[in-house]
């Protein structure tokens, strides 16, 4: 089979080493992905947004499966466009039509979506931006801290924890001014969550479903959870809290709340969905939905999938996943992620990135790097995934951590503490 994956990130090169060792891979392609990506597949520079630019490649280049990395191209209607193209409706697409995309585009719709299921979620009510009044007065329903949304995507910033009321009313009068522009014009304000968190994932094919495994990661840029909010600083899998009773307790409420609402409201769909999930004494709440893998989490999740992941998206792509065993390692996946200085404010670009090499035992997955010449150069703010595998999350974060002293450039930075708030858990 010929695969095709679409983004340019650590996720897309996560999955693009995944499916490279398939025996069912002929050839794989990566649009517009990255130096990493182009050691084990063939970049294509075309943009993802560009429907017909990445039909016109499916055609060219005999594409056999899509995977969406990225969330932009899905809640733009990627999918549906295949569909209604006879010249590629027979490629499979791994990822969500744009209705089922709204679990993600739109807060709204989800919190709506959770209500109707009676899926555990946070209380919550959605105002617009003429709303002002009646947003403000909302927030004296509430305990503080507030949880201010804004209802569409705002590239993973768009969502803000206020401890005090003032601030709450400031925050809302900043979105409803176009914060992130059309994103923030509808924003959703919700109770806090006092909890743990953990994502879950899930690729279905409409009916069925497979549980990946689960994952923490770590999104402040500082040491013990300080400082603004990143991409994701690092990841664990498995999490250790994550116990066999509380899964169950996550399927029986949640996952399979979800699937079945998906298909109850006629929404057909095939890919991933993530399930950002907060554990509050012992129960699972859901925080949000992704339609896509979350990065880091997908550096930390993919290596400890034992089972052939081109086979389970061929399958999810038949809707044939019913029978399907994922195998899973017991090992503990640690990653440690390497950010320009400055991130995630300011940052410069264009620093040589010296020390890449092949390390035995720890993967370097390529984020926000370029080749210049023979020289791999900065090019955005998370720049490198450091993934490594032990026995144990102490031996595990070791590996990631060696690598991330050797590998070097100008201005680098990287938390030192991912996994110090799970070791009093048992594993």
């Amino acid at each position: 089979m010929n695969f095709l994956i679409l983004g340019s990130g650590g996720r897309e090169h996560a999955i693009a080493w995944k499916l490279s060792q398939s025996h069912l891979l002929k050839k794989l392609y990566i649009a517009p992905g990255n130096p990493g990506t182009a050691n084990i597949g063939t970049n294509l520079d075309i943009d993802i947004l560009n429907f017909e630019s990445v039909k016109q490649a499916c055609i060219d280049h005999k594409i056999d499966i899509v995977f969406v990395g990225p969330e932009e191209p899905l809640v733009k209607g990627i999918h549906d466009s295949f569909n209604t193209d006879s010249r590629v409706k027979q490629v499979k697409i791994i990822g969500p039509t744009k209705n089922g995309a709204m679990l993600e585009g739109s807060k709204d719709f989800a919190k709506a979506f959770m209500t109707r299921h009676s899926i555990p979620t946070a209380r919550y009510k959605t105002f617009i931006s003429n709303q002002f009044q009646e947003a403000n007065q909302f927030l004296f329903e509430l305990k503080p801290p507030y949880v201010i949304k804004a209802d569409g995507l705002a590239a993973g910033k768009g969502v803000v924890i206020c401890n005090e009321i003032e601030d709450a009313k400031r925050c809302i009068q900043e979105f409803f001014s176009g914060k992130f522009g059309g994103a923030s014009k509808k924003i959703v304000i919700e109770e806090f969550l006092n909890g743990i968190e953990l994502s879950v994932f899930v690729l279905t094919d409409g009916k069925s479903y497979v549980i990946l495994p689960e994952a923490k990661d770590y999104k402040r840029i500082g040491d013990g959870d300080t400082g603004l909010n990143t991409g994701g600083m690092g990841a664990i899998s498995p999490v250790p809290f994550a116990n066999p009773n509380f899964m169950r307790k996550v399927e029986n409420q949640i996952i399979s709340p979800t699937i079945n609402g998906l298909i109850k409201d006629g929404i057909d769909y095939t890919g991933i969905i993530f399930i950002g999930l907060m554990k509050v004494e012992g129960n699972p709440y859901v925080i949000e939905y992704n339609v896509r893998m979350g990065d880091p989490e997908t550096e930390v999740v993919i290596p400890r999938i034992e089972s052939d992941l081109a086979e389970m998206f061929f399958l999810a792509g038949e809707r044939k996943l019913s029978d399907y065993k994922l195998n899973i390692s017991t090992k503990v996946a640690s990653t440690v992620i390497m950010v320009s200085g400055g991130y995630p404010e300011e940052y410069k670009k264009g620093k040589v990135i010296n020390g890449l090499a092949d390390f035995s035992d720890v993967a370097i997955f390529h984020s926000g790097t370029k080749r210049v010449g023979d020289a791999i150069i900065t090019a955005g703010g998370r720049v490198l995934a450091l993934t490594a595998m032990s026995d144990t999350m102490d031996e595990s974060l070791a590996k990631s951590y060696k690598v991330a002293n050797i590998v070097n450039f100008e201005g680098k930075y990287f938390r030192k503490d991912i996994g110090n708030d799970l070791k009093h858990f048992k594993h």
